[in-house]
């Protein structure tokens, strides 16, 4: 227990270490909490009133940030697989930054939901040990919260459990990780997969109500996951001494040359099934598309998304722009924005729009609700920033349990 615990206060020694810019980094992310933190207790003291949310338009920007992070935590199966059941050592050596990237991404997740229900106090209902109920198998919710909470604790375990072995210098049993890998593997898959069907079991929202809901969510996952990592081991490369290997990077290419043409297939699919019958049921995808009735809103947004998704899948397919590092930057960063305005705001609020009764109320969210999405993004930055610079400074040998010959000095290299 005490070898424990002086590896938790050894790996916060580490955390609290760094370079100016570290600290004007942390400092930045600290100022964008603490707005997020004033916001979210006027909603919780106010009521949800003082957002833009309304009785029409019930979901916000929160869940619509909601629906693209679980798309980023599910994403690191495409790193978990070929490391740990394909064996491929290039990707091995990073697979625990992807993990670790998981684990933010469902923190986020669930500090999304977390705000943006209004009542968090009533959680407890969901906690069969506190006296409520999960009402499984009939409820997708419930279903969501306990795929939720399994990734979550398999995404803290596997990578924690590495590095405490790898601390220690010992070599990792496999049966206290791997069988665990393999269950991560399904979880990742499922938590995008019941995200889709707590959206396309509804009935009465004909634009979710679509058997392609969750083969989009996972394709668009699989196309943004890898362009946030490869921006993310870049920066890592750069800046530490963990040597990210060149096929690591061509492996997220070639999986971006096939999900990101894919995922506009499949989005075209959607637009010829919802506009070619051009029944009273596409009267959502009108108004994400070409507006209804005067209102436009999200057609600003749709749009130039659409343009970006475009213009990434162009960058990729083309061996000469793809194989230029300016190119391909430019094609990752486009993608992550224009999957984030396609699957977040350009899914979600299009959905109650117009309502069932044929109401049309706009959405747009209002300060409040951006600094209280903009915090906890913030949040979820520090904590992988934290937890991924303590865990490179391991996995190069820059922490590492002291010796019996001096036990009292721990080896720590700087990593800034």
């Amino acid at each position: 227990m005490t070898t424990y615990l002086e590896y938790w206060l050894r790996m916060t020694q580490c955390a609290l270490k760094g370079s100016r810019a570290y600290y004007v980094w942390l400092f930045i992310l600290l100022v964008f909490i603490s707005l997020g933190g004033v916001s979210y207790y006027h909603h919780l003291t106010e009521g949800l009133e003082v957002t833009n949310m309304t009785d029409q338009v019930s979901w916000g920007l929160g869940i619509a940030n909601f629906v693209y992070f679980v798309g980023v935590a599910a994403s690191a199966v495409l790193l978990v697989y070929p490391a740990y059941i394909k064996k491929h050592k290039e990707i091995k050596e990073v697979v625990i930054i992807g993990e670790q990237l998981a684990f933010t991404a469902i923190v986020m997740c669930l500090l999304f939901i977390f705000t943006d229900i209004g009542r968090p106090e009533r959680l407890w209902h969901l906690m069969p040990f506190l006296g409520g109920k999960l009402n499984l198998p009939s409820s997708l919710l419930a279903w969501d919260v306990v795929v939720f909470n399994v990734y979550l604790i398999l995404n803290m375990h596997i990578p924690g459990y590495l590095l405490y072995t790898l601390y220690r210098g010992e070599k990792p049993k496999w049966y206290l990780y791997s069988p665990f890998v393999m269950i991560s593997i399904f979880f990742a898959i499922s938590i995008h997969t019941v995200t889709a069907f707590l959206l396309s079991g509804l009935g009465t929202r004909y634009f979710w109500n679509t058997a392609i809901m969750a083969p989009r969510f996972l394709v668009s996952a699989f196309a943004v996951g890898p362009a946030i990592l490869f921006i993310i081991l870049h920066v890592v490369k750069r800046y530490s001494l963990l040597d990210v290997k060149a096929p690591v990077f061509e492996y997220f290419k070639n999986v971006m040359r096939v999900t990101l043409p894919v995922n506009l297939f499949l989005l075209g699919c959607e637009l010829f099934k919802e506009l070619y019958p051009d029944t009273l049921h596409a009267s959502s995808a009108h108004y994400l598309f070409f507006g209804l009735d005067g209102h436009n809103m999200l057609t600003k947004f749709i749009w130039p998304a659409i343009a970006m998704n475009i213009t990434a899948m162009i960058i990729v397919v083309t061996p000469k722009l793809r194989a230029h590092p300016i190119w391909f930057l430019a094609a990752c960063i486009l993608s992550i924005v224009g999957i984030w305005v396609e699957k977040g705001m350009g899914l979600i609020f299009p959905g109650f729009i117009p309502t069932p009764l044929g109401e049309i109320v706009e959405y747009a969210p209002n300060l409040g609700e951006i600094f209280v999405s903009l915090g906890i993004t913030a949040l979820g930055a520090l904590i992988f920033t934290v937890i991924t610079k303590v865990s490179i400074t391991i996995l190069t040998g820059g922490l590492r349990m002291p010796s019996e010959d001096d036990p009292f000095e721990p080896r720590i290299i700087r990593h800034d």
